[in-house]
């Protein structure tokens, strides 16, 4: 499959499927500049989206993301129930966070590797992406995932 994205104008990042950002793009990294605040290395997306009080502000279609987020590590868990990272960080998020315990108990077991996605940036503002997820074949469990602004569209980069 080739995908239309420009790598020039495209964020792009590398993750497994616990979602720990394991490289970026220059435009990766300044789309997800709040997941770096934290410390914590490596960057992980669902301790950002269920930890960080301004992860129901970043994603402005924050309910989805945390459905999407439970449902792909759902995923990994039934391909892997002896990833001991996974584990881990299921326990630290089921015994944090009520939100995620609920969704968790959902069973819901789904990969989306196509949608759009909507951001509340504190540089740029709003933010309308579309997303592509392509599996890395040398190395299952790796993914590269892009966001690109419609052409002409108002999240457009110049």
């Amino acid at each position: 499959m080739r995908s239309n994205v420009r790598t020039d104008r495209a964020a792009a990042y590398l993750r497994n499927e616990r979602g720990d950002i394991l490289g970026a793009n220059r435009l990766g990294y300044a789309l997800f500049s709040e997941l770096y605040v934290d410390p914590a290395r490596p960057v992980n997306q669902a301790r950002f989206a269920f930890h960080n009080p301004r992860a129901t502000e970043f994603y402005v279609d924050w309910e989805s993301v945390a459905n999407d987020t439970v449902a792909t590590l759902r995923t990994a868990a039934g391909r892997d129930p002896y990833d001991r990272g996974l584990s881990d960080l299921v326990g630290e998020l089921s015994t944090r966070r009520e939100a995620f315990r609920t969704l968790w108990a959902a069973h819901d077991v789904r990969f989306h590797r196509t949608g759009v996605k909507r951001f509340q940036h504190r540089v740029v503002g709003d933010l309308e992406l579309t997303f592509e997820t392509m599996e890395i074949p040398a190395d299952p469990g790796l993914r590269l995932v892009t966001y690109s602004a419609e052409p002409g569209s108002a999240s457009q980069i110049g």
